[in-house]
Formats: C-alpha cells, structure tokens, sequence
C-alpha cells in the first residue's frame, strides 16, 4: 500500500524541502522581493502575511542566501549587537518594550553601514505597538510586502505539505476536496490537516474523503 501512495504526482514547487517554496500569486511578490535586496528603500523590509503563510519560510531562504543572521523579536537581548551585516527579526509584534532601544540601534546601525534588515510581522508597522516613537517612525518608513491569502495552487500545495510534516501521503482527490470546501486562508488547512491527524488516530479510520466529510459536517 505504501508503494502506491509514493506514486502519486505532487506539484511541482511543493515546499517539502527546507529550501523549497512553492510560489503562486498569492506570495510572487514577497518571493521576488526577497531575492534583490539591493532594491529596498534604505535596504530594509517587512514581509507581512497571516499566521502559517511561509514568512518564516521566506526568511530561512534569504538567511541562506545572504548568511544573515537571525533573532526572535521575543527574545531580542537588550544589549544585541549584530553579528552579521545582514540581519532577520522575526515576530515584530513580539518585540518586548526593553528591546526597542535594541532594535532601534540595530536599524541605525545597518543603515549607517550599508547592511539589510528583513522583519515578518502579521501586521503592518503602524499596527505594532511600538511606545518608542524614533523606532516607531522607522519602522513604519519601511517598504512592505504582503502575501495574501492563499489561492486554489498555494493552498493545495500548503495542505500537501503540511500532510508531508506528518508523514502523511495524502490521495490528490483528497486534497482536491479539501481545497473546494474549507475557508481559503492558512489557518484554515492547518487545522483540517490536524484534526484529520487527531481523528484518524482516535477513531482508527483511514484518511481519505469520507473522513474529511464528516469532521467538516461538523
């Protein structure tokens, strides 16, 4: 049984490696962006997108190719210095109150050295809360790129991958059903794929369209 399911055809462009990503319209413009750097005004940029929507993903494939270094906002050290002329922040939102005076000296700090500073954020600049105004002004001075929503082609490659995280090969009428009837957005598939997970295991059942009908009818 295990020799057919291999057998299915996948897409191409399925991010099932590291350093793969699947690119549609929903995210061609984030994609493109990230690989001229030497295009952002004042090389700084924020790729903006919902939860699960590759951010990170897109961050990991410019840290490779940049050697950039990279920090969780969250965790942001209060005297961080910048190892690498290229720099990631992750998590915006997440930027504690007694790292802003950080972050604030690691833009200028790039800046002033010609170096490039990527962030991810659900939300715009203006959204985060930022009591520093000098930082909040930079910050929201930043070009941002926005990934939408996914379409039919992203959201079917992104439920495929997700299945491939728990080693799970799905049937392509599967994921054709799936991709019809839940909500189109990132959310949306990572929870269907875990709960199909959860119920199959519970319930020793087989995951295929039927079990799918009846967690959605619920």
């Amino acid at each position: 049984m295990m020799a057919e399911q291999l057998t299915f055809n996948w897409p191409t462009g399925v991010a099932l490696g590291p350093n793969d990503f699947f690119v549609s319209a929903a995210n061609a413009q984030a994609f493109a962006m990230l690989t001229a750097p030497q295009s952002w005004p004042d090389r700084k940029m924020v790729i903006v997108g919902p939860k699960g929507s590759g951010k990170s993903h897109l961050a990991r494939i410019f840290q490779i190719q940049s050697a950039a270094q990279t920090v969780n906002a969250a965790t942001m050290p209060v005297d961080f210095q910048p190892s690498a002329d290229c720099v990631i922040v992750e998590d915006m939102e997440a930027l504690p109150d007694a790292s802003q005076e950080a972050m604030f000296h690691l833009h200028n700090h790039l800046r002033n050295t010609g170096g490039t500073l990527l962030m991810t954020a659900q939300d715009a600049p203006t959204r985060w809360q930022i009591p520093l105004p000098d930082l909040a002004s930079r910050m929201q001075a930043t070009t941002i790129t926005q990934i939408d929503n996914p379409d039919d082609a992203l959201l079917s490659a992104l439920i495929m991958k997700l299945f491939a995280d728990r080693q799970i090969m799905p049937g392509p009428p599967l994921v054709q059903y799936l991709t019809t009837r839940i909500e189109r957005s990132f959310a949306a598939a990572a929870d269907i794929v875990a709960r199909l997970d959860a119920a199959a295991l519970a319930e020793g059942r087989k995951i295929n369209k039927a079990l799918a009908a009846d967690l959605l009818d619920k």
